[in-house]
């Protein structure tokens, strides 16, 4: 689910190869993809958390 290996690349090389334009926006686009990738990622683990949370806590609850 991580986001493509390239995209990560050229947003290193441009960060690279533009070190002042970095701080103003130059490579913010390349930056917008990984990181709803990464937020998508991390709302599937926070729900899969939640999931076995709940799952534990019913087993618990059994055992009491």
């Amino acid at each position: 689910m991580h986001p493509p290996l390239t995209i990560i690349e050229q947003f290193q090389k441009c960060h690279v190869d533009h070190p002042i334009r970095k701080f103003f926006g130059d490579c913010t686009d390349l930056k917008i993809k990984p990181d709803q990738c990464f937020r998508q990622e991390k709302a599937l683990k926070r729900k899969a958390n939640m999931k076995q949370s709940k799952m534990l806590q019913a087993r618990l609850q059994a055992h009491i």
